[in-house]
């Protein structure tokens, strides 16, 4: 099937993330589909739309994502829409050579000792990792294809308490749109996020009257505590760019 080497279609384009790129202006003709046009659980939903739209390039943001206790509330809901979804995406973009990009998370990762490289071992903590692991999966099959580990929060930072004691990449949604576009033609996994600081360090920047707070009282044992990512991958390729 002959592609549109500009056109991206964009999956869960109503999402925080999706509304940012949105804002973007390249060179790139960018489609943000609803559910209705494009259902990521039928696939001939989703064969249909790419048929009329020819996309060299589709950026997999639809899913289930916060807050994260859903996933153990709607476990169902979860599987469908974060693994069978990204299945289904998968194997139409494959069926016509697409470019998949997937946006998964640092939260793969075990959350013990930070600064993990792409290449380390994965170990999900809760349920809303697993899922995104489980898209991960599908993904990994097709070799045209891009993973990206992500760590991103909205600007402004929102909250007036910050965790002192959660060590993370955050980086804002609008930051990380600017440098998407450098990373689609590359392949694997890359780990896509900002400085390694805790949460405090970070919020703390942009507001300083914050409070600490411990993301152990407050979130258990269930949340990692340190998903943090070594960047150095990713740095490079923006250096480079």
């Amino acid at each position: 099937m002959f592609l549109y080497k500009n056109r991206i279609i964009i999956t869960g384009g109503t999402g925080r993330f999706g509304q940012e790129l949105k804002r973007i202006k390249n060179k790139y003709q960018l489609f943000f589909p609803s559910k209705s046009q494009l259902n990521i659980l039928k696939k001939n939903s989703i064969r249909n739309y790419l048929k009329q739209k020819k996309p060299k390039y589709l950026i997999h943001l639809a899913g289930l994502s916060r807050p994260m206790n859903l996933h153990d509330k709607l476990m169902e809901k979860s599987i469908s829409l974060n693994i069978i979804g990204t299945a289904n995406i998968t194997q139409i973009c494959s069926s016509f050579g697409i470019k998949l990009i997937y946006f998964s998370t640092s939260y793969v990762y075990p959350g013990t000792k930070g600064n993990y490289k792409e290449n380390d071992p994965v170990l999900p903590i809760n349920s809303y990792a697993w899922s995104k692991l489980g898209g991960e999966s599908a993904v990994q099959m097709y070799k045209n294809s891009l993973i990206l580990r992500v760590s991103m929060t909205e600007k402004p930072f929102v909250h007036k308490k910050a965790f002192s004691n959660f060590i993370t990449n955050f980086i804002f949604h609008e930051e990380l749109a600017k440098n998407l576009f450098k990373l689609i033609n590359k392949k694997g996994i890359i780990n896509f996020g900002g400085k390694i600081q805790n949460v405090y360090q970070f919020a703390k920047k942009y507001n300083s009257n914050i409070k600490k707070m411990s993301a152990k009282k407050i979130l258990g044992r269930r949340f990692p505590l340190n998903p943090s990512m070594n960047i150095n991958k990713f740095k490079k390729i923006i250096k480079s760019s």
